[in-house]
């Protein structure tokens, strides 16, 4: 399995949504721990593929989220498989890797694999509407769903999502005392330095994607939390 416990800090490039090259080049020379390519929404094989091209030129650790199994594409360092536990549509616990599996799993390379407990909590995200994640979780919810990733899964990954909205940092906090082994993700809404901060004090990586495409200089500086104590 992919190591990227050492991951602090993660820029989510869309593969549907355009940047320029001095942007791409900024977001990719920073001091960002990787780059992951991936989205909910027209992602193709080609826009993946395009975007894969262009970051790799760079030297950068690049990892694939599957979200649609028209879009794998090879030539990623690793491959990021969600599995949303709070959905009720179990095409989104394990269909899509089921599919992905029937088609590709004599093509895979396990090591370059990682398994995410996803939890969705925002209803009004695209990801939400097509999960049909049951998004209004307590926080005793949230410490639930991390015992069943750590010590029931055993998944390396717990990766809370608010995705284009800032989250409840005390959810974030709740999940992170619970979790001894497992490493906690949390990706949504941050769009400057000071949330991202609130974040990684609890999460032990912080994702950034949506403001790199509205406020790139506010997004650089996220980088900036690698400087805070794990």
């Amino acid at each position: 399995m992919y190591d990227i416990s050492g991951w602090r800090h993660i820029f989510k490039l869309d593969p549907a949504k355009p940047i320029s090259e001095a942007a791409l080049r900024a977001v990719c020379t920073s001091e960002t721990d990787a780059i992951v390519i991936g989205g909910t929404d027209q992602v193709t094989e080609s826009n993946v593929s395009q975007l894969k091209f262009r970051v790799r030129r760079y030297s950068k650790p690049v990892a694939l989220e599957l979200s649609h199994i028209d879009s794998i594409v090879p030539g990623f360092d690793a491959y990021l498989i969600p599995t949303v536990l709070n959905s009720p549509d179990v095409t989104y616990h394990n269909g899509i890797l089921f599919d992905a599996l029937k088609a590709y799993g004599h093509l895979i390379d396990f090591d370059d694999v990682v398994f995410e407990g996803y939890i969705v909590l925002n209803p009004n995200s695209k990801v939400g509407e097509v999960t049909q994640a049951k998004t209004h979780l307590t926080i005793e919810d949230v410490e639930t769903y991390a015992q069943m990733i750590e010590s029931m899964y055993r998944l390396p990954v717990m990766y809370i999502e608010y995705s284009g909205t800032y989250g409840d940092v005390e959810k974030v906090k709740a999940a992170a005392e619970i979790l001894s082994h497992t490493q906690l993700v949390y990706g949504g809404g941050i769009t400057n330095l000071e949330e991202a901060q609130a974040m990684a004090t609890h999460a032990h990586t912080i994702v950034v994607g949506n403001i790199i495409y509205e406020d790139l200089n506010q997004a650089l500086k996220t980088v900036k939390i690698k400087e805070l104590p794990e």
